[in-house]
């Protein structure tokens, strides 16, 4: 009898982690990935996904590119056995999911670590898990199985709710049709197409802050293009225009370039606008192809015109 209470006791403690059957999924703000997170675990304040009180147990929840999943997918069947890590695969009501467990340090502290990918609509959804030592008697390998089993994801995220996660406010759409988070709170793009058939072919744009500002006016220019030049999928750029402007009464800079863009190397224009601020700036990414480019600026313009500081 003197063994069987401390068990029960640690079953109880064990199953008390385990998700309730009957919870609905919790979606971190503007993720179209959920899952009903362990007992003791709440929306973490500083990453999309879920920590416990002290911050000692996360579950960082995020979307990737639609091929992600498919790469994993193959990765995993090409090498069962894994290398270094437990491979393990689940049903789930996403689809069927592939992840791992290994043990690893923090810091000193050593952790175990779960990585989940499922299928999604559009996107894969990725789950990292970490758990200290201390803590693995609670949130045990099957407690986290069953949290991964209960992953789900959603079509759609609102505009409202998408919109409301950035630091500034958005009072103009241009009758974009399709508003996607990039990552919640700090970057976001305004879209005619998606991403099964890619956005290059028609207008978008990309709306985010920067954790940089030259510190000094003469650095602008530099800085403007060295930013332009680094835009992502843009091939072949040429920059045709850079000069100084004013943004909503502030301090800004509009760089134009000619390039690529997409798969199908679709020629386009882009511009890029940088507002400049204290210790961030807001830049905007704006490209269509170069023969919709007289109708789609005027659009660009009407958002620009329409970001506002909130508070």
């Amino acid at each position: 009898m003197k063994l069987i209470r401390p068990l029960a006791a640690l079953a109880l403690l064990v199953a008390s982690a385990l998700p309730a059957a009957s919870a609905d999924a919790v979606f971190p703000p503007g993720l179209r990935l959920g899952m009903v997170p362990l007992i003791g675990l709440n929306k973490a304040k500083t990453f999309p996904g879920f920590e416990n009180e002290d911050g000692s147990v996360k579950v960082l929840v995020t979307e990737l590119p639609p091929a992600a999943y498919g790469e994993v997918a193959s990765a995993f069947n090409a090498n069962p056995a894994g290398t270094g890590v437990k491979q393990d695969k689940i049903e789930t009501p996403a689809g069927l999911a592939y992840f791992t467990t290994e043990s690893g340090k923090a810091g000193d502290t050593p952790v175990k670590r779960y990585s989940m990918i499922v299928p999604g609509a559009g996107f894969s959804g990725y789950v990292a898990v970490q758990i200290p030592e201390n803590a693995t008697k609670i949130y045990t390998d099957e407690a986290v199985r069953q949290m991964f089993a209960s992953t789900v994801t959603r079509r759609e995220v609102s505009v409202d709710e998408q919109i409301a996660l950035m630091p500034f406010k958005i009072t103009d759409l241009a009758e974009f049709k399709n508003v996607r988070t990039l990552a919640p709170g700090i970057s976001i793009i305004l879209a005619d197409g998606d991403e099964s058939s890619g956005f290059e072919p028609k207008p978008y744009m990309i709306l985010g802050l920067i954790g940089a500002t030259p510190q000094q006016a003469d650095d602008r220019a530099r800085f403007a293009q060295e930013a332009a030049l680094q835009i992502p999928g843009m091939r072949e750029s040429r920059v045709t225009m850079s000069e100084p402007i004013r943004i909503n009464g502030q301090q800004g800079y509009e760089t134009r370039i000619d390039g690529v863009s997409g798969k199908d190397k679709t020629p386009v224009t882009v511009v890029q606008w940088i507002r400049f601020g204290g210790s961030t700036s807001l830049r905007i990414i704006a490209s269509a192809p170069r023969d919709q480019w007289s109708n789609a600026f005027t659009r660009f313009r009407a958002v620009r015109d329409g970001i506002q500081p909130k508070g």
